[in-house]
């Protein structure tokens, strides 16, 4: 029996034909022939042979390349900070912030009081002061991009001092040690992985060490037979040793949760109150902003960041900038932060909101999928309050001869996707 894969036409044998012929006249040849070329390869990979009608597939490959490789999506996950579908949803305020700086030119490197060269770093920096009560601040493009930076600027070719609990991944392949060793800092470990005491870093401290270093272990959590030595007592020992203490918080919390049973996650204020000589956190997580990564704390600390070279290398754009301005700018009003920053608004809904919404949802859904109510629980997720449970209202759907894994796709591919 032949093989039906050798009866494939040519290229230019469908570039021929009628219905290829207006998709021509009416998308740039480059378009349509690379669409042709994917239709034939796609014929090759199946057993099947050549499809039952070549002008509707090369027409469904063309419509699939110029749709954008990121788009929307519609989180139906029950995880708020969700890492693979972008953790924060920005506040409306600061979508048009960075809409606004850019379809055009800004001020992102110019004074406009004097005409003279000025700093980006000037954008954000009055704001997280003001919002976070540091004496001074730096905005680098991600987190683990300021945990680098602050390492190589204040502890390169010396030891920093880290308990073996905190040696922590918090997902690809994103390792403390690893960070310590591209910095230039060299790691020593003191204490157990379930039990740190402050006299393990005070015997820690013999023969000189660069800085003391804490990170928040943000996406699990030990319990049964564990210690921690307490942010404020590293601090003051770290004072005491004459060297900086670092403490990596993670998830830039500024609002305070507790009153909506969401305790345990350190926030900045609270870390930097303990005595940290700089505080490091993400500005795409709790926080509710873009991806970015924020160095506060004592000046001159600070200003040593901001000094090194490895700082230009991680300059946060402008519109990282706009977006954190604009969102730093809704903590200036603590109620006005979690009623208007999604994240925390998401965080904060009631349960009969939840329900109200789970209600209007189902009534949407085509009654084919038999859609009920049931009692759930979601997460927070993005590495912050790694236990938290979250009740919630679950939609639940009917799959039918699709089987979930069906319906699941059908939904993915989706306009808007929905995962």
């Amino acid at each position: 029996m032949s093989d039906r894969r050798r009866q494939l036409p040519s290229v230019d044998r469908l570039l021929r034909e009628p219905a290829v012929l207006e998709m021509l006249a009416a998308a740039p040849r480059t378009a349509v022939v690379r669409a042709v070329r994917d239709t034939l390869d796609a014929a090759r990979s199946r057993r099947a042979g050549p499809p039952p009608d070549w002008a509707a597939e090369i027409r469904e490959h063309l419509a699939a390349a110029d749709q954008p490789s990121l788009r929307p999506v519609l989180n139906a996950t029950g995880v708020v900070l969700h890492t693979n579908l972008g953790r924060a949803p920005l506040a409306a305020t600061a979508v048009a912030a960075v809409a606004a700086v850019a379809a055009g030119y800004s001020n992102l490197e110019l004074d406009l009081s004097t005409g003279t060269r000025g700093s980006r770093s000037d954008h954000c920096r009055d704001l997280l002061r003001e919002v976070t009560g540091a004496a001074d601040a730096l905005v680098v493009n991600n987190a683990a991009g300021a945990l680098l930076l602050a390492l190589a600027a204040h502890a390169a070719g010396r030891d920093v001092l880290i308990s073996r609990g905190e040696l922590i991944e918090i997902g690809g392949s994103f390792r403390i040690p690893d960070i310590l060793a591209r910095s230039g800092a060299r790691l020593r470990e003191v204490g157990t992985t379930n039990r740190t005491h402050l006299e393990d870093y005070r015997r820690g401290l013999d023969g000189g060490v660069a800085a003391i270093l804490s990170v928040h272990r943000s996406n699990f959590e030990q319990r049964g037979f564990v210690a921690d030595a307490e942010p404020t007592a590293l601090a003051r020992l770290a004072a005491e040793a004459g060297v900086p203490y670092l403490y990596d918080v993670g998830s830039g919390l500024l609002a305070d949760l507790s009153p909506w049973g969401l305790t345990g996650e350190p926030s900045v204020a609270q870390a930097l109150s303990a005595g940290s000589g700089l505080v490091l956190f993400s500005g795409d997580k709790l926080l509710g902003g873009p991806q970015a990564g924020c160095i506060v704390g004592r000046s001159e600390l600070v200003l040593r960041c901001r000094e090194h070279p490895i700082a230009r290398a991680l300059r946060a754009d402008k519109m990282t900038l706009a977006a954190l301005a604009a969102t730093l700018a809704l903590y200036r009003d603590p109620a006005t932060a979690v009623s208007t920053v999604p994240v925390l608004r998401m965080l904060t809904l009631s349960p009969g909101e939840l329900g109200r919404r789970a209600r209007l949802l189902a009534a949407a859904c085509p009654a084919a999928l038999l859609p009920e109510l049931l009692p759930g629980e979601s997460a927070v997720g993005g590495g912050a309050f790694p236990t938290a449970v979250l009740p919630t209202t679950l939609v639940t759907l009917d799959a039918g001869e699709l089987g979930p894994d069906g319906l699941a796709l059908r939904l993915r591919l989706g306009r808007p996707a929905v995962v």
